[in-house]
């Protein structure tokens, strides 16, 4: 028996990943996280699968549905929106299963800022303009950020930054922003990314949050700040260089080969 922690993406069901699929399909268990889970997504479970919305369980209830699948010797599908890797509380689910003996698998997703710049149109990385993407969020109702873990901070560096359940508190990380990327920095909010309820907000720092508040987006929402959403006259990138040494494959050539 093993419990698959799958990456249901950002909504779409036709993002899913093929092993996620097959398994969404095969599983006889499935856990799933309310309503950040689309119910087109639980189309494909098997008729006769014991499909639970664990939005309102505690931690250790979901744990005792798994133990009592595990004795049965059924395999679980733990649905997590977007990808499992970044704020989607596996770590605690998975501490839990290593101490009880019960195998687990992680299988990738898509992120939701993947789908946000998707639905942008954009690339987050442009040579010369932007080369690093920072995924963070703001304290609030969920932990607390670790110290020096701030907008701020992060800012200061002007890379572009993939802001996640922060929406509703647009105003806050406009402020918190302003003073290092300046007022005229291109910024968008994409909510609910790749489904059909999709909001798409382009703007600039100075005008992004009435943006927001008009649209009414409170959650479900990656907030993207950067340069790169503007950039325009950057050179092509080394990858379709001339001068780039090649082998017979197109692979780049280091130094001494």
């Amino acid at each position: 028996m093993t419990v698959y922690f799958i990456g249901a993406g950002p909504g779409a069901p036709d993002l899913l990943t093929l092993r996620a699929d097959r398994l969404i399909r095969s599983c006889p268990v499935c856990l799933y996280a309310g309503s950040i889970v689309p119910p087109e997504v639980l189309a494909n479970c098997p008729d006769d699968a014991d499909v639970i919305n664990t939005a309102r369980m505690p931690l250790e209830n979901i744990i005792d549905v798994i133990a009592k699948a595990d004795a049965e010797g059924k395999d679980v599908a733990r649905l997590q929106s977007g990808d499992p890797s970044v704020w989607s509380a596996l770590a605690e689910q998975a501490r839990r299963l290593t101490a009880a003996g019960i195998d687990y698998e992680i299988v990738p997703g898509v992120a939701s800022f993947s789908a946000a710049a998707a639905a942008l149109g954009h690339e987050l990385t442009v040579p010369t303009v932007g080369q690093s993407v920072i995924l963070t969020r703001v304290s609030g109702r969920a932990s607390a950020m670790p110290d020096g873990e701030t907008l701020d901070n992060f800012g200061r560096t002007g890379a572009t930054l993939c802001i996640h359940l922060a929406a509703h508190n647009i105003d806050r990380v406009v402020a918190e922003l302003e003073p290092n990327y300046g007022a005229d920095c291109p910024a968008a909010v994409v909510a609910f990314a790749s489904r059909p309820e999709e909001v798409i907000l382009r703007g600039t720092l100075g005008d992004i949050a009435a943006q927001v508040k008009e649209a009414g987006v409170t959650r479900t929402a990656v907030i993207v700040v950067g340069r790169v959403l503007g950039a325009e006259g950057f050179p092509d990138s080394y990858l379709y260089s001339d001068g780039r040494p090649r082998d017979a494959e197109g692979r780049t050539l280091t130094c001494g080969h």
